[in-house]
């Protein structure tokens, strides 16, 4: 596979770069002190085609691949992972799911808001007492007539709070697992649907995460995406796209933590000489910078697999566990080497740290991630 950029991809990233440098770097430390969702930067965000990058041209996207996109979701995660992550749910979890399950109807009357930026999605799988375990959720739609009426909590749902609709994964039929499980897509201020309150998160905290409820939630039969039952083969076929998007969250956060690293390394002194000298120094940012490339080319594969309609599961879920876990340790190396001015809010760094923590969690968990390239090494996908 070459992953050299075309031009095409080169001006993408130009375009991504200097989006983000000028509207997404000013205050982002601020947003962040005060958990403030980007919601003029999310509206110029859709206006550039970055809320529907890989969505067909007929419904508003701008029908791009998905490396098109880890090009631009890179540059601007490197400048603020929550805006990163409000443009990655868009993007891989909702305007996907809708392209490749929704009717006609639903991609018409849906998929050129979401693209546009127009409106903003969620998506919403996880329980209080079901998190990795999908098959644990209570939360149940009744049939009756032409609706469904739907009662119970969702939690972790990221856009929950802006969101225009919300993707739910809820059970239609009990006590039969995976298989009892559909998809509805749910409509901001429809009766019976309501939004906690927002969560105090350790990072991303511009982006909004909460929990949802449903109290007798009437919605159309119209409204269910794909046949009854098959929402959760759905989910993780969306779920492995998502991985992608996630990894290169984690990419862009690792990729500006050394980039401020290697910069303090050259303006620091200590001792007569700048940091940068130190063979301490210049080990970590070795380190991280192979890291980095490493971690590049493995959301690469799993991008163009997914593009070629190649199986890309191992592959995404490769990419997402070393992602996150390079992010982590780069974040933190790069803390290390500001020493004190590393550990203050208004260096920029220590948010690095805490935005890098929650990519080894959402989405599917580190551990979750090597149980599916375990299982699929065992099957013998080599």
């Amino acid at each position: 596979m070459d992953f050299t950029l075309s031009e095409t991809e080169k001006l993408l990233q130009k375009t991504a770069k200097e989006f983000a440098d000028n509207h997404l770097r000013p205050g982002v430390i601020e947003r962040d002190k005060n958990a403030k969702f980007p919601s003029e930067q999310i509206k110029m965000m859709g206006e550039l085609g970055f809320m529907g990058m890989m969505i067909s041209e007929e419904f508003g996207g701008s029908g791009m691949d998905t490396v098109s996109y880890c090009i631009a979701l890179e540059e601007i995660a490197k400048a603020d992972a929550s805006a990163a992550v409000i443009m990655s749910v868009n993007n891989s979890l909702v305007c996907q799911l809708i392209e490749n399950f929704g009717t006609e109807k639903q991609k018409k009357k849906f998929l050129t808001k979401l693209a546009s930026g127009e409106w903003l999605g969620a998506f919403s799988l996880s329980e209080p007492q079901s998190g990795s375990d999908a098959s644990n959720m209570r939360t149940f739609a009744k049939k009756e007539g032409d609706y469904y009426v739907i009662n119970g909590t969702k939690n972790w749902v990221t856009n929950g709070i802006s969101s225009d609709i919300v993707l739910l994964m809820c059970l239609t039929e009990k006590d039969v697992g995976y298989n009892g499980i559909s998809t509805f897509i749910i409509e901001k201020g429809t009766k019976g649907f309501s939004t906690g309150k927002k969560e105090d998160k350790l990072g991303i905290r511009g982006s909004d995460t909460c929990e949802l409820y449903f109290d007798n939630c009437k919605v159309s039969e119209d409204n269910r995406l794909g046949d009854e039952g098959k929402g959760f083969k759905i989910a993780l076929g969306t779920l492995d796209g998502g991985r992608i998007g996630i990894a290169t969250q984690a990419l862009g956060i690792a990729k500006e933590s050394l980039e401020k690293s290697v910069s303090y390394a050259n303006e620091r002194k200590q001792f007569g000489k700048k940091i940068g000298k130190f063979g301490a120094i210049r080990s970590k940012i070795s380190k991280m910078a192979t890291n980095i490339d490493a971690a590049r080319l493995l959301i690469f594969r799993a991008a163009k697999m997914k593009d070629l309609g190649l199986p890309f599961k191992k592959e995404a879920a490769m990419a997402k566990s070393f992602a996150s876990k390079i992010a982590m340790e780069a974040a933190t190396e790069c803390v290390q080497i500001f020493g004190g001015y590393g550990y203050v809010r208004e260096t920029g760094v220590e948010r690095l740290m805490r935005d890098a923590k929650i990519t080894q969690i959402y989405e599917g968990t580190s551990e979750i991630q090597e149980l599916v390239v375990s299982r699929e090494i065992l099957k013998g996908n080599l």
